[in-house]
């Protein structure tokens, strides 16, 4: 099974756009990593053919949040239609069995010793202030966090979360999760 973990950046907020629509959004930076190649990846915008094929060919896409935010944001960009390759997303997990949203950080923190190194909104101004590689280096950070979650979450089929100073567990079922489905794209558009 090939999964790509992946994770967004943009270039604008919500309030500067004025939706909560994820698609109004403007993307800055997309990356990845590959679990068939063990390579971490960076896309910029003009950058997005090359990583098309890869996405066509995965079995799996791996995220936080991904589904309500990352998934309709690339869609904008995407000629085709993303949501038809399976997708897990590590948050919408967790809240089906806490019926409420936690951050990655909160979970990196009690998961793996590690904080996230900074938030999306220094991701925005590093864009707007031509800073590419610390906004790479960001990015690929959350991708390399949001993989070591996924990678304990099946493993340990829990996952640990800090809120208010208390460590709590949250007890998960990974065992449908790395089945195909058959709904990966498998082929590659011209561009």
């Amino acid at each position: 099974m090939r999964k790509i973990v992946f994770d967004i950046e943009t270039k604008n907020t919500f309030q500067d756009a004025g939706s909560n629509d994820p698609a109004s959004l403007d993307l800055s930076l997309i990356c990845i990593y590959d679990y068939e190649t063990n390579e971490y990846g960076s896309f910029f915008e003009e950058d997005l053919p090359k990583l098309w094929p890869i996405l066509e060919q995965a079995d799996m896409l791996i995220g936080f949040n991904s589904d309500h935010f990352d998934i309709p944001l690339l869609n904008k960009y995407y000629p085709g239609d993303l949501t038809r390759i399976k997708s897990l997303d590590i948050m919408s997990e967790i809240r089906k069995v806490l019926g409420r949203r936690v951050s990655l950080n909160q979970i990196a923190e009690a998961t793996l010793g590690t904080k996230k190194s900074g938030h999306g909104l220094a991701a925005i101004k590093w864009w707007n202030e031509g800073d590419l590689e610390n906004l790479k280096k960001y990015c690929l950070e959350d991708v390399r966090i949001t993989k070591e979650v996924y990678d304990y979450a099946v493993k340990n089929k829990k996952l640990k979360y800090v809120e208010n100073g208390v460590e709590t567990e949250i007890t998960l079922d990974p065992s449908g999760w790395e089945e195909k489905d058959g709904s990966s794209l498998t082929f590659s558009l011209p561009f």
